[in-house]
């Protein structure tokens, strides 16, 4: 069931960021995810997005403004799935709520539903080293998904896949996000990613990181693979593009 959309789940509010050697990370970053949207954040390298994540997940404190997060269940999704080499698919999956101290039948019932909703049934006693990138993110994915977080933090998880492997998982995270109601913060650096996941987009400028433009998103959910080579998909990329070619300037 979707969380109530009236509430806000993220929300910065004027941020910014001056790391110990006079880095300026980011400056006035004012944005909010709402409980029922999925959110992405393109920039140029080096723009502060994934500092505005560390910040989100309490990792790092701004050094002026605000963050407001509406629910303590954050589940942080890395660019690398940081598998354990020695446990396997399902050992692994059950790691937090091991660590969280649920019970061996309670995580191991969560872990299995977890395992079926990214579709890695028949993958669970196979080792990290026999896994494909893309299967790897997905049991990176599945770990989180047990403690049933309410907001989803994604710094460009699929970064460094294949075209058709990152295709796939964006069809897969879009599903989810409409079956488990969670709200989502994702990074990337793909246009045709961000748009294809999300209700909104969001454009950062050249460090320091603001925010210059904001896009809706106006697809509805599900959508399909072929959504990607819709005349309409293609021009709200070509916007977005558009002003991201400005942020050397921004």
């Amino acid at each position: 069931m979707m969380p109530d959309t009236s509430s806000l789940s993220v929300s910065f509010d004027e941020v910014g960021m001056v790391f110990p050697d006079g880095t300026q990370a980011l400056r006035d970053v004012s944005f909010s995810v709402g409980s029922d949207e999925f959110v992405s954040v393109v920039g140029p390298s080096g723009c502060g997005k994934s500092t505005l994540l560390n910040i989100a997940s309490g990792l790092l404190k701004p050094t002026s403004g605000s963050v407001d997060i509406s629910d303590t269940s954050l589940g942080y999704i890395f660019q690398d799935p940081t598998l354990l080499p020695w446990r396997t698919v399902l050992r692994n999956i059950e790691l937090l709520c091991e660590l969280h101290q649920i019970p061996k039948a309670a995580r191991r019932e969560r872990a299995l539903a977890a395992i079926d909703l990214v579709g890695l049934t028949g993958f669970e006693k196979h080792f990290p080293k026999t896994l494909s990138g893309g299967m790897k993110m997905r049991t990176s994915l599945a770990r989180t998904l047990t403690l049933y977080p309410q907001v989803f933090l994604f710094d460009e998880p699929f970064g460094s896949l294949d075209e058709i492997t990152r295709e796939k998982l964006n069809d897969e995270t879009q599903l989810l996000f409409q079956k488990e109601g969670f709200s989502g913060l994702f990074i990337t650096h793909s246009i045709p990613e961000a748009v294809f996941l999300s209700t909104k987009v969001y454009v950062m400028s050249d460090r320091p990181g603001t925010i210059i433009a904001e896009f809706d998103i106006p697809f509805d959910y599900p959508r399909l693979p072929r959504q990607r080579f819709e005349p309409s998909f293609a021009k709200i990329c070509g916007d977005v593009s558009n002003a991201l070619r400005g942020t050397r300037h921004g």
